[in-house]
């Protein structure tokens, strides 16, 4: 077997595994240094040196791509955006909130809402958190 296919196999191998263990995001660097691999066994480079080369672009790879993915897994609460920096908002009844209807501001925005348990009620002035977002209905808790 010529050995830029051997190459090729390990690195769909090792990317194959890394879409089986999600998180770890460590067979996905690998598989690209086995391409950097593959493309020196093309070009006609010795095998001692594909060796090599495959070695140096995983610690590189592993190195410098892995912090980066692990640091966009942990985004922190700050960071979120749309109706999930919603959550935890509070927010103030604007029109009685029960199980099935109601009405609130959310930071200068009328939302729908209704409450987060079935047999609470909320009046108006009531001052609530949302719990989450359901579509365009806040789900509220006191």
């Amino acid at each position: 077997m010529a050995a830029w296919l051997a190459w090729v196999i390990a690195a769909v191998l090792l990317a194959v595994g890394e879409i089986f263990t999600p998180g770890l995001f460590f067979l996905g660097p690998v598989a690209l240094a086995a391409v950097v691999a593959a493309l020196a066994a093309v070009a006609g480079a010795a095998v001692w040196l594909q060796l090599v080369l495959f070695a140096t672009a995983s610690f590189a790879s592993l190195g410098v791509l892995r912090p980066i993915a692990r640091a966009h897994l942990r985004m922190p609460p700050a960071l979120r955006t749309g109706t999930a920096a919603l959550e935890g908002a509070h927010a103030t009844v604007l029109r009685r909130v029960d199980a099935h209807d109601g009405l609130v501001r959310i930071g200068g925005e009328e939302w729908t809402a209704r409450s987060y348990t079935p047999d609470q009620v909320f009046e108006p002035g009531t001052q609530v958190e949302v719990a989450k977002i359901e579509g365009a209905t806040a789900l509220v808790y006191q």
